[in-house]
């Protein structure tokens, strides 16, 4: 559980980049082999190499979860240009002190009935790979970029772009 965690700093630059983005799309495959994506929110304080979302244990996606337990979880906040893929094994958990650690009352809009509802579940993702593009935001470091690119004619550096391996 948490063994696996890289320490190389890349696990932080990882984390550091999606710990402010409360949803994220995760991407399962359904009955028919087909993917399918939903918005999930995270709510995690730390990040040590799983994700952790709550569902309803009855609930489709689960089923998918259980045929093929692949998924992708995506992230995505424009305005700073962070974008971050996230692939790895998901798995339903149900484990009422885990749920309480993770438990947020804006949770309560999607689970009315909260912790108590006997339904409520986990999916963890355990991560295996990830792939992180990190751009400057800033409107002068773009428009310098597109005027080096007409420039040179070759396209610019714009940011980072990493992939990880736990």
């Amino acid at each position: 559980m948490g063994q696996r965690i890289r320490d190389d700093g890349e696990t932080a630059k990882l984390w550091d980049l999606i710990k402010d983005i409360t949803v994220a799309m995760m991407t399962t495959m359904d009955e028919n082999d087909v993917l399918r994506s939903r918005p999930m929110a995270i709510n995690q304080d730390r990040f040590d190499g799983e994700l952790w979302f709550f569902t309803y244990a009855s609930s489709h996606k689960v089923l998918e979860v259980r045929k093929h337990q692949a998924v992708n979880v995506s992230f995505a906040e424009p305005e700073d240009q962070h974008y971050v893929s996230v692939s790895g094994t998901a798995e339903l958990v149900r484990d009422k002190a885990k749920a309480k650690e993770l438990w947020n009352e804006y949770l309560r809009t999607w689970f009315p009935k909260g912790l108590d509802d006997p339904d409520l579940a986990l999916i963890k993702v355990t991560v295996e790979q990830a792939e992180y593009w990190d751009s400057p935001s800033s409107a002068v470091v773009h428009a310098v970029g597109y005027v080096k690119s007409l420039v040179t004619g070759e396209p610019p550096k714009m940011g980072e772009n990493k992939k990880l391996n736990f």
